[in-house]
């Protein structure tokens, strides 16, 4: 459901039903206590809709990447409740959230996180491995479909310092890819790369939705960034500022001037 607290002039789009990847419901987070506290989420309703490519925008500070980690299980709210999958991750100990992490979540980090002494192709399949999963029949049919979209038939053999940052970063998108989660999240992917990479990089994520079906959610701080998504959600101070569907460039840089506290 569209939610947001901006202004009633605030242009915003109409709510699609659709189905959901993840909510967030009254998260707060709160790091230290007392007068020292941090609260870095203030009551946060969100959800994700399955299928769509969501941005989360925000200044430094403003709680992006706290609700990040803690829609991925990488973080425990204070309080509320956080649903991936039809699974509420409060009810899971710390070695089944693990193992939900591992069978329905994919991650592409700024750093890319590949293994030096393996290859492109070793570390796409690293995540199967890990799990025990043989990469034959279906599960080798994705893998070569996956590369194939991603544009890394010709790089399997080559291990990641002979491979350029924008190169890299496909291969950790491919990764994140090759387990077919239910959710993939990415934290400031871009971060390490030049403007053509950027674009490249970016492109290959909106395909990844479109043509492989998958749900992205990516960390930004940068609009170019996040006019690929087909979601932006704005926070500040540790709220939902705004969410819009669909929105121009033109709406997602209004939200983000709104001053904060507005309502």
């Amino acid at each position: 459901m569209l939610e947001t607290t901006l202004p009633p002039t605030f242009p915003t789009s109409d709510p699609r039903p659709a189905a959901l990847a993840a909510t967030a419901r009254a998260v707060t987070r709160t790091y230290g206590r007392g007068d020292s506290a941090v609260h870095a989420l203030r009551g946060v309703d969100l959800d994700v809709p399955a299928g769509r490519f969501t941005a989360v925008m925000g200044a430094s500070g403003s709680g992006k990447s706290t609700l990040m980690h803690c829609l991925a299980g990488l973080d425990r709210p204070t309080s509320g409740t956080v649903s991936v999958a039809g699974t509420e991750l409060q009810a899971l100990d710390d070695t089944r959230l693990t193992v939900f992490r591992r069978e329905q979540l994919g991650f592409v980090f700024q750093s890319f996180n590949l293994l030096p002494m393996l290859t492109a192709g070793q570390n796409i399949v690293l995540p199967l491995e890990l799990a025990g999963r043989r990469v034959e029949g279906e599960r080798r049919e994705w893998y070569d479909h996956v590369v194939s979209v991603l544009g890394l038939a010709d790089r399997l053999g080559h291990r990641p310092g002979e491979l350029s940052g924008g190169q890299q970063q496909r291969v950790a998108i491919a990764r994140a890819l090759v387990s077919r989660p239910t959710l993939i999240f990415a934290d400031e992917p871009t971060g390490n790369l030049d403007s053509e990479s950027s674009a490249e990089v970016l492109g290959f994520l909106r395909r990844s939705v479109r043509e492989l079906g998958q749900t992205v959610v990516m960390v930004t701080h940068e609009l170019d960034a996040a006019a690929y998504a087909d979601d932006v959600v704005v926070i500040a101070d540790g709220r939902v500022r705004a969410h819009l569907v669909d929105p121009a460039a033109d709406e997602i840089l209004a939200a983000l001037r709104v001053k904060a506290g507005a309502r």
